[in-house]
């Protein structure tokens, strides 16, 4: 790939005729600037792009790509039009434009159109070229693109931003054995008997951005359903059929209620022309949303008889969220990716929404506390910590915008403004919005302008400290009482960064007695709030703030109701002060660990909620792994260890056996849990009540070697051969360096990951470097921590929008000594240049090491 320092290649200023006078135009950066999109969006209307792909089926061999490009030019030009495409030097062929053959000039990422070909009205520019591969997830039996957020152009030339939105009529020519499906219907497909090959044809697609082209094919298997009448094509590779008789079903349902549930709440039909989906094995994230082939994590979706409630909520949690996209974020797009976040706030809030009517038997707002807030506040607590709404200059960097504050603080928020709002003006005014800008582009301050209308409420103020603002807010009380009643109870509030802010917000706080619970609202305004309400009712013999868990911040414990914790009868009032008792931890106000663990211990036998006992076995899991001196823990263990394997004997519903078993096996440091865990994996018989998968036993073989059990490379072998699936008999290929107990293997393994080709299965190299940097191994991969820090810009560039995130929390998530907290401070304050958004993941992710190394 050629990179030029200047450029003088430019595109015609916004709304600039030939013959005026033009205002000065940006010149093409490497990238996709914001600059560029903006002019582009201004010169461009009625895009329509014709494709062929000839995809061979050995991934070595290269894709030869045949497009046209047909749009409308509102003012002739006087400077270069600019096609993105990252191909390197010579992947464009021929190039003609209007029916002129013309040279091929590819600069900085971009093909150059000189003005004098093009002509105001309509244009049509014909490339043949060699397409991108890396995007096109090629594997010897199927590939998939992924596209988001600027890899359209990874492929094939195109004005990849999102508010120049098209139609794409595709053509792919494939091995004759494969399936393929796209955005578009499919029109016919013809097979060459003398080439082994299979052309389909797919009618245009519906008009959507760039990001959103997609196409799947390879060996997959087809099933077609028409729940409520609309016919929805499913394509998988999976195996087990157990897991097929059980997920197949579920799957179309659960898409089918998503589909009602949102035409109702949006008074819009389904505003694209086909519903298909694929699983896609080891796909990168956990689904993405393209119209007409959503494309979903295959593990995800396929489970079986001992699945447990958070592994169901989060089957019909995707489902939903994918589905709610196609309103939010494919009819209606940000205009730019500063705004990606409104997409994924609305997919997750409207799919939060529709877990009520597609798993009625869960518990919406104890899935919603437990869902979001440990995650934001993974983010939020830290010196990393960023806004909702971030800038951006250059698509390039988009991917460095995703994270937990946009998936999961940002429902939140959406939930306190539908609470300031109420329901009904809230959802009306999505309604107008959906109608204004269907299949069109919006930025959030246009949605904020048509919610504004509709409540007394200043949203303006409101959006700035939720919104603009990184961080969250911390409170505090004062509960004064005489003769045993409460005299008054004053609630406070400021910012966790020690700014006067404050964040409008709604909760509720709990007076705990002997034998009930008074539950007051409380709608927090400003820095101060009298719950009047309080007053001369009896003294409580604790108070929990947040009681609800609809609030924001960390909220104080009283020390008083930490022994009572567990017999709280709401399972919602547990998990708010489960999660409050952890964020004081971590902030140094709730005790030495050692205290907490030895608190939460007694409940992982008795807690009955699912959702619930998650929580707890994370934190004992951080508390374990994380807080406690590599010395202590065989002492630890001594007693953990038989408490698990008794509560996974004790404890009656399947799921909660399984979380335990899973927890016990985590642990697992004496010889005698090893010698079970052998057991069980060698016999395939599991504790009774336990159901353990195909991947359950890949995982206990994982779990031995780790440890060095003896024979540990023939478990791993045996297990290899024990698997049927070949996608998943080649992850465990791919892992086995890094499940080594020989250093130097290791070691030469992580070195192979500097080179982008042995890290294209982002999901295996996640799971991968869990094993390198296990607990149990951090004194031995330490020295990998600089290089690993090294690479973060690479990912940034080579790797999908989650990988440079993956990599570091998969990197830091155990270190707990000075040393490796050390070696992370030194690396930032070396480059006080290095790009804020990357500095950002990197201060997210050591948070926890920082904590640790401190308390």
């Amino acid at each position: 790939m050629t990179f030029l320092r200047s450029c003088t290649f430019l595109l015609l200023p916004l709304g600039a005729l030939a013959q005026g006078p033009t205002a000065p135009a940006a010149p093409v950066q490497t990238g996709v600037s914001a600059a560029l999109t903006a002019q582009r969006a201004q010169a461009l209307r009625r895009v329509a792009y014709t494709l062929h792909f000839t995809l061979p089926g050995a991934p070595t061999q290269p894709v030869v790509g045949i497009e046209t490009v047909r749009f409308e030019l509102r003012t002739a030009l006087t400077d270069s039009l600019a096609l993105d495409f990252k191909g390197p030097a010579g992947a464009v062929q021929r190039l003609a434009v209007n029916g002129q053959a013309v040279p091929a000039v590819q600069r900085r990422e971009h093909v150059l159109i000189a003005p004098r070909y093009l002509r105001r009205g309509p244009n049509a520019v014909a490339i043949s070229f060699t397409a991108g591969s890396r995007s096109l997830n090629r594997n010897p039996e199927f590939a998939y693109t992924l596209l988001v957020p600027d890899r359209a152009r990874t492929v094939f030339p195109c004005f990849d931003q999102p508010d120049v939105k098209a139609t794409f009529a595709l053509t792919l020519t494939v091995p004759a054995a494969w399936q393929a499906v796209a955005n578009g219907p499919l029109a016919d497909s013809t097979r060459d008997a003398a080439d082994g090959t299979k052309t389909y044809r797919f009618a245009p697609s519906d008009t959507i951005s760039t990001y959103l082209f997609a196409f799947a094919a390879g060996k997959f298997r087809h099933l077609a359903q028409q729940p409520d009448g609309r016919p929805m094509h499913f394509y998988y590779r999976e195996t087990d059929t157990a897991k097929l008789g059980r997920s197949l079903g579920p799957i179309f349902a659960i898409q089918a209620g998503a589909l009602k549930f949102l035409q109702d709440y949006t008074q819009r039909p389904y505003p694209f022309q086909k519903f298909d989906f694929v699983g896609i094995p080891d796909f990168q994230y956990g689904g993405m949303e393209h119209p007409g082939v959503i494309d979903y994590k295959a593990a995800s979706l396929f489970l079986d008889g001992g699945a447990t409630r958070e592994q169901l909520n989060g089957r019909a949690n995707l489902l939903a969220h994918e589905t709610a996209h196609m309103w939010f974020g494919d009819l209606v797009t940000m205009r730019w990716f500063d705004d990606v976040w409104t997409k994924e706030v609305f997919a997750n809030f409207m799919a939060d929404k529709i877990s009520t009517v597609t798993q009625p038997d869960g518990d919406f707002d104890l899935k919603f506390v437990t869902d979001h807030y440990p995650a934001a506040y993974a983010v939020d607590r830290t010196a990393g910590a960023n806004p909702i709404r971030q800038p951006l200059d250059n698509l390039q960097a988009a991917g460095s915008l995703y994270g937990n504050i946009i998936y999961h603080k940002a429902p939140i928020m959406m939930r306190q403004l539908e609470h300031l709002m109420g329901p009904e003006a809230f959802r009306d005014g999505l309604r107008e919005y959906l109608k204004r800008y269907a299949y069109g582009n919006a930025t959030w301050p246009d949605l904020i302008a048509i919610l504004d209308a509709r409540t007394p409420a200043d949203l303006q103020a409101w959006n700035k400290v939720w919104v603009n603002e990184p961080g969250r807010p911390v409170f505090d009380y004062q509960l004064r009482t005489a003769g045993g009643k409460i005299k008054s109870l004053t609630l406070r509030q400021k910012g966790e960064d020690g700014s006067r802010r404050t964040w409008p917000q709604a909760f509720a706080v709990a007076l705990v007695y002997a034998d009930h619970v008074d539950e007051l609202p409380a709608d927090m305004a400003g820095a101060r709030l009298r719950l009047r309400a309080a007053a001369g009712r009896p003294a409580p013999q604790y108070v929990l703030l947040n009681s609800s868990g609809l609030g924001y911040g960390r909220f104080p414990i009283d020390a008083r109701g930490l022994p009572r914790l567990g017999a709280l009868a709401s399972p919602l009032m547990r998990a708010a002060a489960y999660i409050n008792l952890n964020e004081n931890l971590l902030a140094g106000q709730a005790g030495a660990p050692a205290q907490v663990l030895a608190l939460l211990r007694p409940l992982l036998a008795h807690e009955p909620e699912e959702l619930n006992l998650g929580l707890l076995l994370d934190q004992v899991s951080s508390l374990f792994w994380r807080f406690t001196p590599p010395a202590q823990r065989p002492a630890l263990t001594a007693t953990l260890e038989p408490e698990l394997w008794a509560a996974v004997q004790q404890v009656g519903p399947p799921s909660l056996k399984k979380l335990l078993f899973k927890a016990y096996a985590g642990l697992a440091l004496r010889r005698e849990a090893q010698d079970r865990l052998h057991e069980i994996w060698q016999t395939k018989q599991p504790p009774a009540g336990v159901v353990l998968t195909e991947d359950d036993y890949t995982e206990l073989a994982a779990t031995l070697a780790v440890r060095a059990y003896p024979d540990y490379t023939q478990i791993l072998q045996t297990q290899l051969a024990r698997i049927q699936n070949p996608d998943r008999r080649q992850r465990l290929q791919y892992l086995l360096p890094a499940l080594s107990n020989d250093v130097a293997v290791r070691d030469a393994f992580f070195a192979g990951l500097s080179d982008a080709k042995n890290r294209e299965k982002e999901a295996w190299v996640a799971s991968a470097l869990a094993y390198l940097h296990h607990p149990l191994r951090v004194a031995a991969s330490e020295k990998y921590l600089p290089q690993s820090l090294a690479l973060v810009e690479e990912l940034q560039r080579t790797g999908d929008i989650f990988f440079p995130q993956t990599w570091l929390a998969a990197t830091l998530r155990w270190y707990r000594t000075p040393t490796a907290a050390a070696t992370v401070r030194s690396f930032l304050q070396e480059r006080p240049n290095y790009p804020a958004p990357l500095r950002a993941k990197i201060e997210q992710s050591a948070d926890n090491l920082y904590r640790a190394a401190k308390l």
